[in-house]
């Protein structure tokens, strides 16, 4: 059985105090005497009653993360950011999956306040102005990352329209005649939040209405959205152009673009040869891809980095925070455009 502070002053013949201080490196003490109360800490395997010294300071020392799942990498390497991060600070992370059930997200939140964590960073598949008295309601200190909910709540993201444009302009310089933006989750506009892909499918079209401006009819580009999950890999074979114009395809997230090349392996076509294609997010599992994808990375660590920043600003109390945080995306060259 672990000893308690009382039973290690006992033992060192100090203060629980002094205890206090050589544990927590706060406070004057002798360095002798820390050195000497940390050794026995170590020789007995005390260890600290968070529980305890949360109740006096009012903390749980945990923070709460709820996002879709962790099948998609991005997601995973987002979590692990999230929680290398928070534990710099002597913070556990909880973290929960709402599945893209909007429901599920509620309960999992009002879950998660009765439990008082100190903070939690949200990827919502909610939005409005609803939804936003709904959080605030909680009270207790919020961040969203990826999309964006409602004005008053903070938000770190990407500028994902602007990445969006970039690629699609990269892809016209490359000669293509057809486009075509790959983004299943645009099935569920309307029914929950998908300002990320939204985002996405804007920067798509305005590069493609910008390109066709500048160049007139000896620039006209089809233009061609798939925006439904069943079948998309079937449909995206079925728009490889048959009159010998150049198709590329621009996807939302890797992931799709990964599961395109294979269904088109099996097909006899070859990325970067037959067709060109592009992703999106720069997940690491492209490492162990050939040919290698042409993306946009998306600065998952980095995002996680200043959401877990602006969420521990909130929980302190500091003031003059931003409302949001807002980083560019990158191209990646790869071999398939």
């Amino acid at each position: 059985m672990a000893v308690t502070a009382k039973e290690l002053a006992q033992m060192c013949g100090v203060s629980r105090m002094t205890v206090h201080r050589a544990l927590t490196d706060t406070g004057r003490i002798n360095p002798r005497t820390k050195e000497m109360i940390l050794a026995k800490a170590k020789e007995c395997g005390y260890r600290p009653d968070l529980l305890a010294r949360g109740l006096v300071k009012g903390q749980t020392f945990y923070i709460g993360v709820v996002v879709l799942d962790v099948n998609n990498r991005y997601f995973a390497q987002m979590l692990s950011a999230i929680e290398m991060e928070a534990r710099k600070q002597g913070y556990f992370v909880n973290i929960t999956l709402h599945e893209q059930n909007k429901e599920m997200e509620k309960e999992q939140l009002e879950r998660l306040a009765d439990y008082h964590v100190d903070g939690i960073i949200l990827s919502s598949v909610n939005q409005g102005e609803a939804y936003r008295e709904f959080l605030q309601s909680l009270d207790t200190p919020i961040v969203t990352i990826g999309n964006r909910i409602a004005d008053g709540i903070p938000f770190v993201g990407i500028e994902e329209k602007k990445a969006a444009r970039e690629a699609t302009e990269t892809i016209l310089r490359k000669g293509y005649g057809k486009i075509v933006f790959v983004c299943p989750p645009l099935e569920r506009n309307g029914k929950e939040n998908t300002h990320v892909h939204q985002q996405r499918l804007e920067g798509f079209r305005e590069a493609v209405a910008e390109w066709e401006g500048q160049c007139g009819s000896a620039g006209k580009v089809e233009a061609v959205v798939i925006g439904k999950n069943k079948d998309y890999m079937e449909k995206a074979y079925g728009e490889l152009d048959q009159t010998g114009r150049r198709t590329a395809f621009f996807c939302a997230g890797d992931i799709f673009a990964l599961e395109i090349m294979k269904y088109m392996n099996g097909k006899g076509k070859r990325a970067g040869k037959d067709y060109g294609i592009m992703g999106f997010d720069c997940i690491d599992t492209l490492q162990y891809v050939t040919p290698r994808l042409n993306t946009i990375y998306n600065p998952v660590e980095p995002v996680a980095k200043e959401a877990v920043k602006l969420l521990f600003g909130l929980m302190n109390g500091e003031e003059g925070l931003p409302e949001s945080v807002v980083l560019d995306g990158e191209m990646v060259d790869g071999e398939t455009l």
